[in-house]
């Protein structure tokens, strides 16, 4: 499986208008190569430098119950219910919610999970109850990484 996106290579710098002072909208994403079997497909975007100021991996954005398919993410995408679910990022916000490093430049890792199953999680579950539910169906990972700051 493979993940990439359009708006910036892997390791690169993130365009400024995806931080979360600026317009805040995700940036595009494109998958290939989906493992056969794949129920749907889980997103965590996160920040593991955030440790050292915040005391945690900062969490931007959850999503699950992509569908398989899907190709691509589009630019300030929203999900609807209907097409995925969204947790709550550390933000205390539904949705994305783009980098906004304290101190520096951050790396911010996209990590795009095929799982056997869809999972039954409501709007705004935390990273903590994603991860429990999605223990023991995971078929494959892509990630892809970008700084921001």
């Amino acid at each position: 499986m493979d993940l990439s996106s359009p708006a910036f290579t892997d390791g690169g710098p993130i365009p400024s208008e995806y931080g979360y002072t600026e317009a805040n909208v995700n940036p595009p994403l494109e998958i290939a190569d989906t493992p056969t079997g794949a129920e749907s497909f889980v997103l965590v975007v996160d920040d593991p430098d955030a440790l050292e100021p915040a005391g945690r991996v900062w969490r931007h954005w959850l999503v699950w119950n992509l569908n398989p398919t899907r190709k691509r993410i589009p630019e300030d995408w929203s999900t609807g219910t209907a097409t995925a679910v969204e947790g709550e990022n550390d933000y205390g916000e539904v949705g994305y919610g783009g980098p906004n490093p304290p101190d520096g430049e951050h790396t911010y890792r996209f990590r795009l999970f095929a799982l056997d199953t869809t999972l039954d999680l409501d709007v705004g579950a935390t990273l903590d109850d994603l991860e429990r539910v999605m223990e023991g169906h995971v078929l494959a990972e892509a990630g892809y990484e970008g700084t921001y700051g």
